[in-house]
């Protein structure tokens, strides 16, 4: 997984959601996104970050699949769908 890929999403998840307390620095390529321990984000973060990731990397994912559930974990499962879908 290319680290320019996870700085991108980074910056992409710091703009969409208007997190400007945090830079890329704080948010750890394995750390939880939608957790308490992690960055703590919620549906609507997640309903924002979908449409900031098909925006960018034309990319659309169904809420109700278990693979996005998936995807959206950490920065290095989101770097996989980019990737994954880049490869279609």
């Amino acid at each position: 997984m290319s680290e320019a890929l996870k700085q991108e999403l980074k910056e992409l998840i710091i703009q969409s959601l208007n997190l400007e307390d945090l830079t890329v620095d704080d948010i750890g390529d394995d750390m939880p996104l939608f957790s308490e321990e992690g960055l703590g984000l919620d549906s609507v973060d997640g309903l924002e970050l979908g449409l900031a990731l098909k925006k960018k990397y034309n990319i659309s994912l169904s809420s109700e699949a278990a693979e996005t559930q998936r995807y959206f974990r950490t920065i290095n499962s989101l770097a996989e769908c980019v990737e994954t879908f880049r490869g279609q």
